[in-house]
């Protein structure tokens, strides 16, 4: 499996931009130099996350999000 991380990720299963086997493996994020663990999806061409926004839920019962923009630092967990 090749090391490069794709540009967009997202870890809910509807989404076109899951890759389970990837995230299986471990993904973290760095956010302008901080390290996140509650992101949701994030971009890094279009340098944005999204992180659930407490406890509040949409009308369909999902996790409502915040988005977020600064520098994104995609890295595998699993090599360190």
């Amino acid at each position: 499996m090749s090391d490069a991380l794709p540009d967009r990720l997202s870890i809910d299963p509807a989404s076109p931009f899951h890759d389970a086997a990837l995230l299986e493996r471990g993904i973290g994020i760095l956010f302008n130099g901080v390290e996140k663990t509650n992101v949701e999806e994030y971009c890094v061409s279009e340098g944005w996350i999204r992180v659930a926004a407490g406890t509040a839920r949409d009308r369909r019962g999902n996790q409502m999000t915040l988005k977020l923009k600064g520098r994104i630092e995609p890295f595998l967990r699993d090599e360190a």
